[in-house]
């Protein structure tokens, strides 16, 4: 989990996260005396996972914009910027995301754990249509 700042959101999904069983890196100012800016946070949140050191990324940011189009930089990195829990479902089905970006601005930690579960419960489609429209979004690179 990254960003590029610490606020109530983020330490409500951190805590989250690991009492759910999950293990945790953190990334940026997540980490005390950390002072990475977020587009560093961001890309080096995405890396994780297109490195195949984490299995999925939550990553934060002020409006969760830059951090979004930091993430999707990487090679790799399917990053979505969602304000709900039904959004972060669908980024998972239908788009393959790998990195689910949120507005520590925007998001209400409640919210926030409610997307960040969605997103993580959610397997990638594996319906034709789903298939063929991530295929194609890879081609435009």
């Amino acid at each position: 989990m990254g960003s590029d700042m610490r606020q109530p959101v983020t330490d409500a999904v951190v805590d989250w996260l690991r009492e759910q069983g999950y293990e945790v890196e953190l990334i940026g100012p997540l980490i005390d005396g950390d002072d990475t800016e977020w587009a560093e946070a961001s890309a080096a949140t995405a890396r994780a996972v297109t490195g195949g050191t984490a299995d999925a990324a939550v990553l934060f940011c002020w409006s969760g914009t830059g951090a979004c189009i930091a993430a999707n930089k990487v090679p790799g990195a399917r990053a979505a910027l969602c304000g709900d829990a039904e959004t972060a479902r669908l980024a998972r089905k239908y788009n393959h995301a790998n990195v689910l970006v949120m507005s520590m601005r925007a998001t209400s930690p409640a919210v926030a754990i409610e997307a960040t579960q969605a997103f993580l419960a959610t397997p990638w489609g594996e319906d034709d249509f789903d298939i063929r429209n991530v295929r194609a979004v890879d081609a435009l690179d």
